[in-house]
């Protein structure tokens, strides 16, 4: 990529957008275009195909997204899966029109089966039943990914998809409601701790495996992967470790210093059993996470909206 290459950064205000935002300007790229929900409607087919024919980005990051943890998942399944559609299709065929020839489509890694074979390698895409509780998103998004490998296919256009394992970072949802689990286990263990109380609920048995990785990693790998012009098959993106939701507990009441009991609340769902990415491919072509789980917890937590020095 030319440091003067104007860069489409859809979905900049959100947790990967703004990270790959922040890649990119320490990398020396400035010339970025981004639009807030009230420039442009992502939703809205025309708006989408006027600015792109307008503005003709020479490369496009497609991170906007309606996401969410299970709970927000099962219970706007048809939110999830009707924007998510709208939202990437209008981009991707909006691109298309608009003759702009690079994109990267960010998955999500819940597009597997629900029972894996570990690590997940790329081409277990479709090779089973999806998890049921989020099924919708992961359909909206192997939507994504079929599309940009349809383009490539039919019209020379060097779309590509990458699937990010679970994220973490800077502007996370600490909506208790709609979060992940990782910024919950921070917000429910900071308010604990504040509170006095005895015991930090957790959501299921404590037993599934989660693979986290810290968003301004994946910004740099997905930077990484444009300036190196990859324009191959879908790639996972993630560090190639996991942990127990038990194990990823203690870690956040490590850090948040809360010092009371982990109750499991196994009337809850555990979602995936396990979910960890095979990123060997990712590694053969140059690219690594750097950032530990627990030092990068730490830099959440500090960062955090609701968080203030004891």
């Amino acid at each position: 990529m030319k440091k003067e290459a104007a860069i489409f950064v859809a979905g900049h205000r959100g947790m990967v957008g703004s990270a790959i935002v922040r890649a990119l300007q320490s990398d020396g790229y400035n010339n970025l275009l981004t639009r807030s929900r009230e420039q442009l409607d992502l939703l809205d087919q025309q708006a989408v195909a006027k600015y792109l024919s307008e503005q003709k980005p020479d490369y496009i990051f497609l991170a906007a997204a309606k996401v969410g943890g299970i709970q927000a998942n099962d219970t706007y399944r048809a939110e999830f899966l009707h924007q998510n559609l709208v939202l990437q299709t209008n981009i991707i065929h909006g691109a298309h029109l608009a003759g702009v020839n690079r994109l990267m489509f960010l998955g999500s890694s819940c597009i597997y089966p629900r029972d894996c074979p570990q690590p997940i390698k790329e081409e277990y895409l479709l090779t089973g039943p999806l998890e049921p509780t989020n099924e919708p998103y992961a359909l909206a998004k192997i939507s994504g990914l079929k599309m940009c490998e349809s383009y490539q296919k039919q019209y020379g256009r060097r779309y590509i998809s990458v699937m990010p394992t679970n994220l973490y970072g800077p502007n996370d949802n600490y909506d208790l409601a709609n979060s992940h689990v990782l910024p919950a286990l921070i917000r429910k263990a900071h308010e604990a701790g504040r509170r006095g109380d005895r015991d930090l609920v957790v959501w299921g048995s404590g037993r599934p495996r989660r693979e986290f990785l810290h968003v301004d990693d994946l910004a740099e790998a997905c930077v990484y992967l444009m300036k190196k012009d990859y324009d191959g098959p879908p790639l996972n993106i993630g560090c190639g470790q996991d942990v127990t939701i038990r194990e990823l507990a203690e870690m956040v009441m490590e850090v948040t210093g809360f010092k009371g009991n982990i109750v499991f609340d196994s009337s809850k769902p555990d979602g995936t059993p396990r979910k960890l990415l095979d990123v060997s491919r990712l590694a053969d072509l140059g690219w690594t996470a750097k950032t530990c789980l627990r030092d990068g917890i730490k830099q959440a937590y500090l960062a955090a909206p609701f968080y203030s020095a004891p």
